[in-house]
């Protein structure tokens, strides 16, 4: 598989957080877009984009291009990865697939494009990542070559469940383990950076 792009989705509106930029919380003296970024950088050959709406000077440290949604009203996940497709298209030829992750998942596995990309086969199909007995939708790999279809599912008929997408395309799950610690673990609400904070304890050890 040639390099693949990865795209961070940043393009919710964080209710549950009470707003703003939850990858720009901190989570250990770091935002977790920088840790998400540091896990998932290593493993993209053809680097990395950011998916979020509004001013990108917010995100000033990021080390890729800063993507907004191409449809209007904050859709959802699909539009982000949608726009992630769309930039691999026109700014990387060569590039078959794009791996995203969501930018509030501070523990991603180290190992995550390379077995998703060994359970992409055959050509065509999308890998998702999944632990204990749940599956992450929008931590998977997308064939650039899907676009269209995604674009007309979004666009045209308005879909907006990215589970109902995959599901149509039969995708494919790969699990890991969820000890010591989930790697897909996500911050949706205040209590789950305290949650983080005692798992960031817990690696660091006594």
């Amino acid at each position: 598989m040639p390099p693949v792009l990865g795209v961070v989705l940043a393009g919710g509106l964080s209710r549950r957080m009470g707003g703003g930029d939850k990858p720009l919380r901190q989570l250990g003296g770091r935002t977790l877009l920088d840790r998400v970024v540091s896990r998932l950088a290593p493993q993209c050959g053809a680097g990395l984009i950011l998916n979020a709406n509004g001013d990108p000077a917010r995100f000033p440290g990021f080390p890729g291009t800063v993507v907004p949604d191409g449809v209007p009203d904050h859709p959802g996940p699909l539009a982000g990865i949608l726009a992630g497709l769309d930039h691999a298209a026109s700014h990387h030829p060569v590039v078959t697939h794009l791996a995203s992750v969501s930018g509030d998942a501070p523990f991603l596995p180290l190992d995550l494009v390379a077995r998703l990309a060994d359970a992409a086969e055959p050509v065509g199909t999308i890998a998702m990542a999944a632990s204990g007995a749940r599956e992450h939708f929008t931590v998977a790999l997308w064939p650039v070559a899907l676009r269209a279809d995604l674009r007309e599912a979004l666009v045209v008929r308005g879909e907006r469940r990215v589970g109902a997408f995959l599901r149509r395309h039969a995708a494919v799950a790969v699990s890991w383990p969820v000890e010591p610690y989930d790697p897909f673990a996500n911050i949706n609400a205040p209590e789950d950076l305290v949650a983080a904070e005692a798992v960031l304890a817990d690696i660091a050890g006594p």
